[in-house]
């Protein structure tokens, strides 16, 4: 039986509850440092997560001990094996990965970078909080035409694609939040429509154009 010591753990997904909060104080025009770092540094754990993910399954898997690099060849049976002495199956470090919402391809990786760079030297309150809308509002890319698919926040908050698009439709803005952030949301509402056919919210608002919700 494997030494759950020896198994990778991955930071979570930073929960709805959290940001909403988050989007409720900015429109109130209060800026809440603490609550700003606790998002900010849960979805910068997350973007790191990610990132180390990605380079495992791209033959650099990190040591659950010490952090350093393990180079491998991706063959299930493979023994990874440390100088710190940690070993585990390739196999069974890759189970960790699957299924939990952290894959994506490089422009994906390129944003969660920027953010796990952005975000600790952000000076002010109103910078963190932009970096963390601009993070939430992003998305993968499809490399044939360039056009946004899927949006990111599915790998950054709790909850499935469809439930996360919707929560991120109904966050709270006023003409007391941070200036840019209504302006993020127009962004990603633009690339939201170009697939509004994946999202259960966007396709019921199209058989009801007489209902259809003033989103902003």
């Amino acid at each position: 039986m494997t030494n759950p010591e020896t198994i990778p753990t991955w930071a979570p997904r930073v929960t709805q509850v959290e940001i909403r909060r988050l989007y409720e104080t900015d429109a109130q025009g209060i800026h809440d440092d603490d609550l700003i770092n606790e998002v900010g540094y849960g979805l910068l754990a997350r973007c790191q997560s990610f990132i180390d993910a990605n380079e495992a399954r791209a033959g650099k898997a990190r040591c659950p001990r010490c952090f350093a690099v393990v180079a491998h060849a991706c063959r299930k049976e493979e023994i990874l094996r440390c100088e710190c002495g940690w070993e585990l199956a390739w196999g069974e470090y890759f189970k960790t990965i699957q299924h939990v919402q952290l894959s994506g391809a490089e422009p994906v990786l390129e944003q969660f970078r920027a953010f796990v760079r952005a975000f600790p030297t952000a000076r002010t309150p109103r910078e963190k909080l932009l970096a963390i809308d601009r993070l939430i509002h992003g998305f993968h890319w499809y490399y044939k035409t360039n056009g946004p698919t899927r949006a990111v926040a599915v790998n950054l908050i709790e909850g499935r694609l469809n439930e996360v698009v919707t929560f991120l439709d109904r966050l709270t803005y006023s003409d007391r939040s941070t200036p840019c952030t209504r302006e993020n949301y127009a962004q990603w509402d633009r690339n939201i429509e170009v697939n509004r056919d994946w999202y259960h919210s966007r396709r019921k608002e199209e058989a009801q154009p007489g209902n259809s919700p003033d989103r902003r």
